[in-house]
Formats: structure tokens, sequence, C-alpha cells
């Protein structure tokens, strides 16, 4: 598949997905965002990719979030509604594939693209990466999902104040905080991702999409609670999956599991 503002590719189980409008410093249009929809609901339906690596082309950014742009020159056409169903950069609201995202973070993350990286399960990146949500001081609010988002993912204290400054921090201090899992030097940006990818694909694909489901079901509720959630839910799935077999016998047998995903 073909895009204009996103390169798509796969190799072996791994979706390399990469935000590409560089001179735009990767800023995303509606154009961008149907496109990305397209591309991660494929990845999503794809029973053969079963990691997803989303970064940005060129060294400046990341993605600059929303492109300012292109929204001035909508409202200058009068068109001023916001769709409070709108899927921003196709991850950030709405979409519930249980398939682990890594975000390459290869430069600016601002705004849209923060959020992005913040819907994403683990963050990597280059050392010189800024993140950060400056919408108010452009009369915006982070309504992809930023807001509360961070909220969750960091001490609140530290996370209100980012977002009431609209501060850019480093990938450093991102690391600190909590919400970057690595940070390596910007050459080594893929290749990292790339190293985090291939461990997950050392586990069963299908018992990663439980353990993200249960993870994320269980925020917010009560650890037994939780738990029954998943007996209820998920050990079933997993006690009638093939990959249930396989590890123990692969493990008895000392060799590496055949995993199915199914």
């Amino acid at each position: 598949m073909t895009y204009d503002h996103v390169v798509y590719e796969k190799r072996g189980h791994v979706a390399y997905v990469t935000l590409n409008r560089p001179e735009r410093m990767n800023a995303l249009d509606a154009q961008s965002h149907a496109e990305l929809i397209e591309v991660f609901d494929d990845f999503a339906a794809d029973d053969g990719a079963w990691v997803a690596i989303l970064t940005g082309a060129g060294d400046r950014a990341f993605c600059a979030g929303n492109d300012l742009k292109a929204t001035a020159d909508a409202s200058a056409r009068g068109e001023r509604r916001v769709d409070p169903g709108a899927r921003f950069g196709a991850i950030t609201r709405g979409y519930r594939c249980p398939k682990p995202l890594i975000a390459a973070v290869n430069g600016v993350a601002a705004g849209g693209g923060f959020e992005i990286a913040l819907a994403c399960d683990i963050v990597v990146a280059a050392d010189g990466a800024r993140f950060g949500l400056p919408e108010p001081r452009v009369g915006l609010i982070a309504g992809a999902g930023g807001i509360h988002r961070l909220a969750r993912q960091i001490p609140l204290k530290q996370a209100m104040g980012m977002l009431l400054t609209g501060r850019l921090v480093p990938a450093a201090e991102g690391l600190r905080l909590g919400f970057v899992n690595e940070v390596v030097p910007a050459t080594e940006l893929i290749a990292a991702a790339e190293r985090w990818a291939s461990e997950i694909l050392e586990c069963s694909p299908l018992l990663v999409q439980l353990t993200k489901e249960a993870a994320h079901d269980g925020l917010g509720r009560p650890v037994e609670d939780a738990m029954a959630r998943d007996w209820e839910e998920r050990i079933p799935r997993l006690l009638a999956s093939q990959d249930y077999v396989e590890g123990p016998r692969a493990f008895s047998e000392k060799r590496r599991p055949a995993w199915t995903g199914r």
C-alpha cells in the first residue's frame, strides 16, 4: 500500500509506520489522519503483524502535532467544527488494538505528536528528542488524550507542571519522569526500537496481547476485581490456545517456541 503522508511496510512480524511530512515537521492534516487510520486498522486486522514501530521522517521531528497552518486555512474558510469522535493520529482514541505499539521518537514530539507517543506502549527516544503539550500557548487544548494519559503515566505534580506551562522537556527528563523507556543516540534509534520489538517477539503474540488487554482493562479497578475479569475474559482464551500448549512443551524440550498466536 502506498500513501502520500505515511510510509507503511512490514518486515516479518513487525509493521513500520513512518510519518512522512518532514518539510512540515511531520505535522498532521486531514489527509494524514485518514492515511494513519487506514494503516493502523490494517495492522490491527493482520494476524501476521504482531508489533508496530512508529517514527517520523527526517531528523527534526517525530511529529509536531496538528498542522496549524492547515487549521488556520480551514478556519479562514469558516470550517470551525471539531468532530468529537475524531481519531487523531488513528491511535489516540477509539483504537482497541491489543498489539504492542513502539514509538521511536527521533526529534520533537509536540502537541498531538506527544499524544501519539503517549498512546504507544513503549517509547524509545533519540537523545535530542523533546516532548510537550504546548496547546495552551496557541489557543488550543490537548484534546487527543494527552492531558489524561500524561497525568496517568507520571506523577500528577510533574504532569501538571508540563501541562500548565506547555513547556517541552528533553528526552533525558522524559526518561526520569517515566514516559520514556529508553534514550539512545539518534543513529541507534531504530535499532533500539527493533531490539524492543525482537524481545516482544520472543513471547507468544497471543499472550502479549492478553497481557496488554489485562493491563489496560485493570486500570482504575481494585486488583481483586481486575483479576476476576482476567479469569472471566482472558484466562479461558489462554487455556484454549495452541501457544499455551507450545510454551511449556518447548521449554521442556529445550528449544525455541514456535508461536502461532492461536
